[in-house]
């Protein structure tokens, strides 16, 4: 039997089971690597196949869009048999895995270690901030240090994508409301974060400062979320090396938190935080400045890089 039919198959499955039982997400989903590619503002939407090639997706679908990201939407793009997706020649730019995202939510403090190095107490509960969508940038896209800014960070993070509406969702069910998850770069202008009026969004939503990718990876994909390696380097050297096993709060539970005091819609993200060996927290501080190459990975998910530039 195709692979094709075994996708139809399962979704038909699915959606019986929905309507006989009234529920709202479904337990199982497409196992995927989405991508999109080309020059800024033109990107194309494809997948990588098992073999690691880079398939295009435009025949079928304009984007990789929020209506896309239910498990639904998900099994369509896997019915599509391989052979009806071009190769994709060459290198191309990748850009954000996904469009339309509506909110860019981020958790502070969440790894054990990180907030140890930084002398805060552990949060009793998720404490959340906002990115500005228009920090949102490719995964090997320049990082650019705003104007006034002299205390430039890097946070490898764990990156969570909404794939179903969620509101007031309970904690075991809150893995099918997610499409799937990326790697997330949550860079950070310390200096804007607490000498200018102690705005957490403040400092964390120039142009530039939320590079995600390379790909979204759908969450079946992954077996163990909470169980993953997360690092990052600064011009060769590791400065990050930690798990998300040591997450404060794990990511069912940020979910069913966030779901109650605000609706997630599909193509939400959320940055999960990060680990410990922030250049912040080193013994003096150590800040990212022009020509610094930062790369950042998590495991399953793959790696970023990114130049930081010069403000503009």
């Amino acid at each position: 039997m195709s692979r094709a039919v075994i996708a139809r198959i399962a979704l038909a499955q699915t959606l019986t089971f929905c309507v006989l039982l009234g529920c709202v997400a479904t337990s199982q989903a497409a196992e995927l690597k989405l991508v999109r590619f080309g020059p800024l503002g033109q990107e194309k939407p494809g997948l990588v196949d098992n073999g690691g090639q880079l398939r295009d997706l435009s025949g079928h679908f304009s984007d990789i869009t929020p209506d896309l990201l239910s498990d639904a939407g998900l099994a369509r793009i896997a019915a599509i048999p391989l052979a009806q997706l071009p190769l994709v020649q060459g290198e191309p730019r990748l850009g954000v895995p996904l469009t339309g995202i509506g909110k860019i939510i981020a958790v502070g403090f969440n790894y054990v270690n990180h907030a140890a190095e930084m002398q805060v107490e552990l949060p009793t509960e998720p404490l959340i901030f906002m990115k500005a969508t228009s920090a949102l940038s490719g995964p090997f896209d320049d990082v650019i240090r705003p104007r006034g800014g002299d205390k430039l960070d890097y946070e490898a993070e764990l990156v969570v994508v909404i794939g179903t509406k969620a509101q007031y969702v309970s904690e075991e069910r809150a893995f099918d409301y997610i499409a799937g998850y990326a790697v997330g770069h949550d860079v950070s202008e310390r200096a804007f974060q607490r000498d200018r009026g102690g705005q957490f969004t403040k400092g964390k939503s120039a142009d530039t400062f939320a590079p995600l990718g390379p790909w979204l990876v759908t969450r079946d994909s992954i077996k163990d979320v909470q169980n993953l390696a997360v690092w990052s380097e600064v011009n060769g050297q590791m400065r990050q090396q930690g798990n998300t096993a040591d997450m404060v709060f794990g990511v069912a539970h940020i979910v069913s938190h966030l779901s109650q005091f605000m609706t997630l819609h599909p193509g939400d993200v959320i940055y999960t935080g990060t680990p410990a060996g922030v250049g912040d927290g080193m013994v003096p501080p150590v800040y990212l400045k022009p020509g610094d190459v930062v790369r950042l990975g998590i495991e399953g998910l793959d790696e970023q890089r990114q130049v930081i530039a010069p403000s503009p």
